[in-house]
């Protein structure tokens, strides 16, 4: 969300796209978005915080026995954690608030993810304040929730500031590397991302061997900030035998070979008109294809085919094959690919998802409204005045995440709190069913990407 950077002095609207999608439903008038598809079974809505502003990302446990989904509480500065092992109804099990809430300024907490090294669980909770206010060099929170779901056994076990450039981390994700080590990758207030590995952040060891290098950001588009990234998907490639880092920032969007994070090599960009604020950039579990969003109303996610960059020596693609929305009015936000499905976090227009069975034609599979708010007055800039925007679609849903192992869908919404779906038909995911590799954001801790990609490991039974 660039203006929640732009709040935090972090920091053309048609697609170059070959076809539009057919969105299979008539748009509909906005006070009329209540209720949803067929196909999308609700589960259970929780008002998670009290106020206009409930939640930003949030993130979803994988293992058996381990049926935690935690909530960033955004400007309430707050991380929740609820126990899903009945879906239908969920139970608070953990709620912790940074110190002296009421001293800091800022949109709080931000983004989350879970880790696992050993038989331990972790979770981090990235953090963004403002300066001047306290904790403004903190990125992120680092929790050992092992013990869940009792509360008395979570402990925090590090803190990761970042001085050189205040403003916290803005969205992180964590990769279990080809070479057997848990690494942070992490928005931050510069021309790069920060590569943390974490076994050094919680063994205990010289907060200064934390930080192990950075990915830069090829295409810095620095009128509206320090031109860093604002977002970022990490995953192993089996065909050509790397980790990549496909990052969306300010600018465009580039892909990395970061099979030795502390020397990363830049692979190809995507970059053109209307990609100066770059958002979030997906590529199908193959690498072939990929989606990404761009930031500003009226944007559709576009899907590229990635080929030429990946197999060609193509420096820089510059035409999408093909777009799609739930509604032109609108903004769609954060997404997860579960290949051919893409699941999406849609603001105003709450859960939605898509197939790429035919990339050139995506097809809305089903959808379910949970944002119930007046178009146009989302999020702004000015804590002031209680971050009211006057001509903002930024409200509604914000993060989202999909169980591998049975096909559960949590979904975060900034107005409403947290929700959970079963698209009808899909119980579960792994990319060889599907032929591809099982590779997707979630990370197989246990066995690694090589093995999980090769099929050695379980079915869905990794851990994100």
């Amino acid at each position: 969300m660039y203006r929640l950077l732009a709040a935090l002095a972090l920091t053309a609207a048609l697609p170059l796209a070959a076809h539009a999608q057919d969105p299979g439903m008539a748009v509909r008038p906005f006070d009329q978005k209540h209720g949803g598809s067929k196909s999308v079974e609700l589960l259970a809505h929780v008002v998670n915080n009290p106020g206009a502003w409930k939640a930003a990302d949030m993130e979803m446990e994988q293992d058996p026995g381990r049926p935690y989904v935690y909530v960033a509480g955004f400007v309430n500065f707050n991380t929740q954690v609820y126990d899903v092992k009945d879906p239908k109804h969920p139970r608070k099990v953990f709620d912790w608030h940074i110190e002296n809430p009421e001293l800091h300024r800022g949109i709080g907490a931000m983004d989350g993810k879970y880790f696992k090294l050993g038989d331990k669980y972790y979770y981090v909770q990235s953090f963004q304040f403002m300066q001047g206010s306290p904790d403004a060099n903190l990125g992120a929170v680092v929790f050992d929730v092992t013990g869940l779901p009792d509360s008395s056994k979570v402990k925090v076990v590090a803190r990761l500031d970042y001085p050189e450039a205040p403003g916290g981390f803005h969205n992180i994700f964590a990769y279990k590397h080809s070479d057997g080590r848990v690494l942070l990758f992490a928005t931050v207030n510069e021309t790069k991302a920060l590569v943390y590995d974490l076994g050094k952040v919680v063994s205990g060891a010289d907060s200064g061997s934390w930080l192990i290098g950075g990915v830069p950001n090829p295409t810095p588009f620095r009128q509206i900030g320090a031109g860093g990234y604002h977002d970022f998907y990490v995953g192993y490639d089996p065909a050509t035998k790397q980790d990549k880092f496909y990052g969306a920032g300010l600018g465009g969007y580039s892909v990395w070979d970061v099979t030795h994070p502390e020397q990363p090599a830049e692979l190809f960009t995507l970059t053109g008109l209307g990609f100066d604020i770059a958002h979030t950039f997906t590529p199908s579990p193959d690498g072939r294809w990929a989606v990404t969003m761009t930031e500003y109303e009226y944007t559709p996610l576009r899907i590229w085919d990635l080929r030429p960059g990946q197999t060609d020596s193509t420096n820089n693609l510059d035409l999408a094959i093909s777009a799609w929305t739930a509604d032109w009015r609108d903004l769609s936000h954060n997404h997860e690919v579960r290949w051919p499905y893409v699941f999406v976090a849609a603001y105003e227009d709450g859960f939605q998802v898509f197939d790429l069975q035919d990339p050139m034609k995506p097809k809305t599979d089903g959808w379910y409204y949970t944002c119930e708010c007046e178009h146009g007055k989302g999020f702004g800039g000015n804590p002031d005045n209680g971050w009211q925007g006057t001509n903002s679609v930024e409200q509604g849903a914000f993060g989202i995440d999909v169980r591998n192992r049975d096909g559960l869908i949590a979904m975060s919404d900034m107005r409403s709190g947290l929700w959970l779906f079963r698209l009808k038909g899909f119980n579960g995911w792994n990319g060889r069913d599907v032929g591809m590799p099982n590779i997707s954001s979630v990370q197989d801790y246990d066995h690694g990407p090589v093995v999980s990609a090769s099929g050695g490991a379980a079915p869905r039974s990794g851990s994100r």
